[in-house]
């Protein structure tokens, strides 16, 4: 490779940097557009969270409510109802028939055995509360005592236990001629679904409207906060995905009826919507072709984060019934699991996991990464395959790379001594030098080719390594029980042999104690450089000699995984690219190369 490949090897390089950095400072914006929409009319629920209206109502409950009552209880002070599953357990709290107490079986929440399994959702009074909760808000000729609120105490049969077969059954009846019954049925996942009757024994006709909603009290304690991750709304319409920040729900339009910050999207077929995570997500879900508003709010006073899906107001006459059915997702970001239920009906939920800008490619990438881990049965493995893969794939445009490269050594000597003719006069050296490169049909950007198609599929394995749910806790071998982490081996603890972890990632020592997969990954980098002579340029040859463990320290607080995928791309480019210009003539001398490499340059050369 010549002096102008190698600058442009450096360019790229540099040019992923740059990509890197631009993409921290300034995330990708939200990609739904802000509806102008009116906010819906709320009601203060007992727990504070707000109840959206059906529509103004005479009577109607706008103000705030002391939520002391409900606030203050636990799992233990209130009647209820055992959720078990193959997949997850819990209960539903009789006070306010809410879905409230919900453990996930398959994780926890650390590699240790002992280690408890991730609670997903919890009642107000444990810190950060976070649950569903269901009802009717009241239209005209209603008031908020006549529909069920969050301190409603719901009857349900004895010993009733909600499990795949057993659905359960709630009611009760406000006294006024209204009974309302919820049946809560559960599959063998992750989703809840959600039937709400009413039966009109007034003597008269009334308006309400169904219902559901998630809140969270307060942010969640373990938020990532990385550019690269979304956590906090999620919220299909009608085939356009919103992600919402919890800090950008602050910045919602201000409701004068409620005090709350509100954004209201108006749904006509299909749409959900909640809250997500890195790993585990809570969805409201309409049925599908069902009209809806779908509703993100946050109440700055209670500290109250709310999604909302408001079905249209129904009017029942003397005597008549009516039914709404929704679900509820609370589980895990499988991706085989959503893609079942997108498979179900639910539009575009596979969206719901957050692929990022190149979702062309990570998207792809990640089904077959998923493919080559169910039938090898090691995610470490699969990534070395999937690798294999990609490099197969771009073969061809490798093949040329290298050839012309090889091409390009052969016409090293012609190149010096066009330099010797030309002397100092470097714009006769660059115009004779593309009569050349035309003459002998030979492409000086071609080198760079591999690494520039290299980049996309970079950032595109990152993100699949960083936000999909099958890298947590994947073993490799070994110490390397976790592919999603950083390698847990470093000098600090003699690469895994004694007893004790790595430095913490976010710490000093981390930068300088790296493991075991940074410094194969540097040597990796360092070998393919020596697949050329260092450059003649003294500055040029130092910044390429550093670059291999620049980047060694720089990829070292990475997730192991991607670290892995980079060292065998590492070794998979070296062995094609040596086979290559072997092929076409020009046989690398890898061993001098490393041999000059330590050699100490005479001071009249330095001179």
């Amino acid at each position: 490779m010549d002096d102008q490949n190698k600058n442009l090897l450096l360019a790229t390089a540099l040019s992923f940097l740059v990509i890197l950095g631009w993409y921290f400072f300034f995330p990708p914006p939200e990609e739904a557009p802000q509806p102008e929409a009116q906010v819906a009319e709320t009601i203060a629920a007992p727990d504070g969270t707000s109840a959206p209206a059906a529509a103004p109502a005479a009577g109607a409950a706008t103000g705030e409510v002391d939520a002391a009552a409900t606030e203050t209880q636990t799992v233990a002070d209130t009647p209820r109802l055992e959720i078990n599953t193959p997949r997850v357990e819990g209960s539903i709290s009789l006070t306010g028939g809410r879905i409230d107490d919900l453990k996930l079986k398959d994780y926890r929440e650390t590699l240790d055995d002992d280690s408890p399994i991730v609670t997903l959702l919890s009642p107000a009074g444990d810190a950060n509360a976070y649950y569903a909760l269901y009802g009717w808000a009241p239209g005209t000729g209603l008031g908020i005592e006549d529909v069920p609120t969050a301190n409603t105490e719901w009857q349900a049969e004895d010993g009733a236990t909600l499990t795949p077969e057993t659905p359960v059954t709630l009611t009760w009846d406000n006294g006024n001629g209204l009974t309302f019954t919820r049946e809560i049925a559960i599959d063998a996942d992750y989703m809840f679904s959600i039937t709400q009757s009413v039966t009109n024994q007034t003597g008269g006709s009334v308006a309400l409207a169904p219902y559901g909603t998630l809140a969270r009290h307060g942010l969640p304690t373990n938020l990532e906060n990385f550019f690269i991750l979304h956590e906090g709304v999620v919220a299909m319409a009608d085939g356009e995905l919103a992600e919402i920040d919890y800090d950008d729900m602050a910045d919602f339009d201000p409701d004068p009826r409620d005090g709350s910050r509100a954004q209201v999207t108006p749904v006509t077929e299909n749409g959900w919507i909640g809250f997500t995570g890195h790993y585990w997500m809570s969805t409201l879900i309409p049925g599908p072709g069902d009209a809806f508003r779908s509703i993100a709010k946050y109440d700055e006073r209670r500290d109250i984060y709310q999604t909302d899906v408001v079905l249209p107001t129904v009017t029942l006459a003397a005597g008549e019934s009516t039914a709404a059915s929704t679900q509820l997702f609370a589980g895990a970001k499988e991706w085989a699991t959503i893609r079942e239920y997108e498979r179900g009906g639910i539009d575009g939920f596979l969206d719901s996991i957050d692929w990022g800008w190149f979702f062309f490619f990570t998207k792809p990438i990640f089904a077959v990464l998923h493919w080559l881990n169910a039938a090898i049965g090691n995610m470490g493995v699969a990534i070395i395959a999937l690798t294999f893969l990609l490099k197969i794939l771009v073969f061809p445009l490798a093949y040329k790379s290298y050839a012309s490269m090889a091409r390009m050594k052969e016409l090293q000597p012609e190149m010096e001594k066009l330099r010797e003719r030309a002397g100092d006069d470097r714009q006769k050296v660059q115009k004779e030098m593309m009569e050349l490169y035309k003459r002998e049909k030979v492409n000086p950007a071609a080198g760079c080719l591999p690494i520039l198609i290299q980049i996309p599929i970079f950032f595109s394995l990152y993100k699949v390594i960083f936000v999909t749910l099958e890298l947590r806790h994947s073993a490799f071998f070994g110490v390397f029980r976790d592919l999603s982490a950083p390698d847990p081996t470093s000098l600090y603890n003699l690469f895994g042999l004694l007893p004790w972890g790595a430095p913490p990632v976010d710490s000093i020592l981390a930068l300088v104690f790296i493991g075991v997969l940074p410094i194969l990954l540097g040597v990796s980098m360092w070998l393919q450089q020596k697949l050329n002579p260092a450059p003649t340029d003294e500055t040029q040859a130092m910044i390429f000699a550093w670059m291999p463990w620049v980047f060694m320290f720089m990829l070292g607080g990475f997730a192991s995984g991607l670290v892995v995928y980079w060292i065998t791309n590492n070794v998979i480019t070296f062995t094609q690219q040596y086979l290559i210009m072997r092929k076409h003539g020009y046989s690398p001398d890898v061993f001098g190369n490393i041999k000059s490499s330590f050699k100490k340059k005479p001071k009249a050369e330095k001179e």
